[in-house]
């Protein structure tokens, strides 16, 4: 992709505002009681619970079913006994090296590890080579939050094809970065690289190397943090991420719920102790590797695991039929989903007064972006509006109307000629936690006056839209949701519009000037 990301905008542009726009298994729910020879030792795992304890590294007895009224009484304080030991000097030596030479063996060809350091360069140069892993770590790590590897790779490429180094990234704007983060969701993640960007490169200390000064740079986490420090600049220092636990919760038979703040904090002690003094960034990576390919939620393949011997869920599942594998960690209960409904009108602006099949050369779809803050912040869709519940097409539209006509002036009575107007179908779109419902129609019109002295804001809202032609809308960085839209549009004028012509013009041109 070139420097240049303006698109081909036609028509006007303009400030006047608005966009649019992831329990245990069936098992899980069986309460397990691992008894020891101790009686004090008795432990009992399950979904809705915090917290387990685990028995010792004593002879452990057969899975005993707990009776389901018992699982009430579970209680905070487990959790923090849940991990009861950390590994023994030997476990620890034997994991860093069987997890390291399985990594050098196996690991997978990705292009944010070809970045590598040479042994022999000058300190400036070796500085800035560590500068460019760093920023291609951090990178990496940040697309592949929420996001699958083999989805990440192009992104990756193409990011890094345009904004090699960190200064190239701090140079760019908002509207650049968001086109090229589109389809990779999530957006917030790619206005905290920009805003991190330019504040280290305005701080003038170069890239920060330890995970404390790390954690100031916005949307650094600790993981990410550790992750950048690890591997770019060889501190010794664990990460924790959902593939780390799922290994250390099955090295460790942990059953408890992996969300609990008390079991994190756990998770990052066992992380700790396991890192390898003098190859931390290698290790870190072999153990989220091991999580992401061998060690999987799902028919784990343990046959091939370089840890296997060190594997305390697998000795359990040996030991007792009724315990797997996949037990261990407990599943969380997902949130529910918030429903949401929403309404959206393509709006095309046509040069022409009636509408000829196939021409489109005159014709612009007018956007708005959106606020600077909250949901898929700054980004560029189609007028929508927000209806709070399910609304049929006449509430929709008239929602619809006072938007454009508030916000556009776009008033098919005193502004505008209406050439067709269509419901063209809905879809679902899902985010994390909101199940949105999006009706979609498209409007087609004519304007009576000069674009430029139409779009006045009416609101007094700080609006910014844009009005760009069909072959600038198709190569714009759109959110996967407006690219829907697009679709929609797109198919109905191939299967609808050819038989609208005739009819339309003869209702265009019957209509007597100011008639809606």
């Amino acid at each position: 992709m070139s420097g240049n990301t303006n698109p081909n905008v036609s028509g006007w542009r303009g400030v006047g505002r608005f966009e649019f726009s992831k329990a245990p298994s069936s098992r899980s729910s069986r309460l397990i009681q691992k008894v020891n020879t101790k009686p004090h030792l008795t432990i009992a795992t399950t979904m809705d619970e915090e917290n387990i304890e685990k028995p010792s590294k004593r002879k452990r007895n057969a899975a005993i079913a707990k009776p389901k009224e018992q699982r009430q009484h579970s209680s905070k304080k487990q959790v923090v006994d849940d991990i009861e030991d950390l590994f023994s000097d030997k476990e620890t030596q034997k994991i860093r090296a069987s997890l390291l030479d399985w990594y050098d063996h196996n690991q997978r060809v990705l292009p944010w590890r070809r970045i590598t350091q040479t042994k022999e360069t000058p300190f400036k140069e070796e500085e800035e080579e560590e500068e460019r892993r760093a920023y291609g770590v951090w990178v990496s790590e940040v697309m592949l939050q929420q996001t699958r590897v083999q989805t990440v790779i192009d992104y990756y490429n193409r990011w890094m094809l345009k904004w090699p180094t960190l200064h190239h990234l701090a140079q760019a704007s908002l509207e650049e970065v968001n086109e090229m983060w589109a389809g990779l969701g999530y957006y917030r993640r790619a206005r905290f690289l920009l805003e991190g960007a330019k504040m280290i490169v305005a701080g003038g200390d170069g890239f920060p190397k330890i995970v404390s000064f790390l954690r100031k740079v916005p949307g650094i986490g600790d993981y990410t943090a550790g992750a950048i420090a690890s591997i770019a600049f060889k501190e010794v220092v664990p990460v924790v991420d959902g593939n780390v636990i799922r290994v250390l919760a099955r090295l460790k038979a942990i059953s408890a719920n992996p969300k609990d703040k008390v079991t994190v904090k756990k998770f990052w002690k066992l992380a700790a102790q396991l890192v390898d003094p003098h190859r931390p960034g290698d290790f870190n990576q072999s153990l989220m590797e091991l999580g992401a390919t061998l060690c999987t939620p799902v028919n784990p393949s343990c046959s091939s695991c370089p840890v296997s011997g060190q594997c305390r869920a697998l000795t359990n599942s040996k030991l007792d039929k009724l315990v797997l594998i996949t037990d261990y960690p407990a599943k969380s209960i997902k949130l529910k989903q918030r429903h949401e409904f929403s309404a959206v009108c393509a709006v095309e602006i046509s040069g022409r007064q009636d509408l000829i099949e196939g021409d489109q050369s005159n014709s612009v779809f007018l956007l708005v972006k959106r606020p600077d803050e909250g949901l898929l912040a700054g980004l560029w869709e189609f007028p929508s509006v927000m209806l709070g519940k399910e609304a049929d097409l006449t509430r929709r539209r008239k929602e619809m109307n006072r938007f454009l006509k508030k916000s556009f002036r776009l008033d098919p009575q005193k502004t505008c000629s209406v050439l067709l107007r269509e419901d063209i179908g809905e879809f679902i779109h899902i985010f994390t936690h909101i199940r949105l419902k999006v009706y979609v129609e498209l409007l087609i019109v004519h304007l009576k006056g000069d674009m430029s002295d139409l779009f006045s804001t009416q609101s007094g809202e700080n609006m910014t839209w844009k009005c760009v032609d069909r072959e600038a809308l198709s190569s714009l960085g759109l959110t996967s949701g407006v690219r829907k839209v697009c679709t929609m549009v797109q198919k109905f004028k191939q299967k609808s519009l050819s038989t609208v012509p005739a009819a339309a013009r003869k209702r265009t041109n019957s209509k007597k000037p100011g008639s809606s």
